[in-house]
């Protein structure tokens, strides 16, 4: 059973297809959100079956509410279940507040870590992001030991902007500038 009522674009580059996501997804998504590799930079911890399902709703919320939000992410090749990557609001509990903009976020299973697919997705997102909202000011938080996810966000036009905690752990806040 798929979304079907939603009309969340497809995107597709090079190796990779963006689209909404499926409750097909939902054996993929555990097995991404479980993985120590992938949760070890994560605020807090690992997620249940119960917290991964939530994610899938509120991927699908996110689209019926805003018109935009988060995207499966797929290998073109093997057209397996590769991450999420989008823009999206969820109200975080952060010091200073930033919900005056959206955020931008991106998860990979570990499997397509240090390929590319991450800075490919992004850009990809972004860029339809920025063609329907008018290029909005946006931010990311990252983990600060999470070296890998911050290049991508340099790359995709973020810059580190400060440091903050969330769920009580260090956390690095980059920005890109709006139009």
């Amino acid at each position: 059973m798929s979304f079907t009522a939603l009309s969340v674009p497809i995107l597709e580059t090079e190796r990779l297809l963006l689209r909404g996501h499926r409750i097909e997804d939902f054996a993929a998504m555990v097995a991404l959100y479980s993985d120590p590799l992938v949760t070890h930079h994560f605020h807090g911890r690992a997620m249940t079956r119960e917290d991964v399902w939530s994610r899938l709703l509120r991927h699908a919320g996110h689209w019926s509410t805003f018109g935009y939000g988060i995207w499966a992410v797929e290998d073109k090749e093997t057209h397996l279940y590769a991450g999420a990557v989008g823009v999206f609001d969820v109200k975080r509990d952060i010091e200073p507040p930033l919900d005056d903009m959206p955020e931008a976020g991106w998860t990979l299973a570990s499997r397509f870590h240090g390929k590319g697919y991450a800075t490919e997705a992004v850009r990809a997102a972004l860029a339809w992001t920025d063609e329907k909202l008018g290029r909005p000011k946006m931010f990311c938080i990252i983990a600060t030991a999470n070296l890998a996810s911050i290049r991508v966000a340099e790359k995709c036009g973020f810059r580190y902007w400060r440091d903050t905690s969330y769920r009580n752990a260090p956390t690095l806040v980059f920005l890109r500038p709006g139009a």
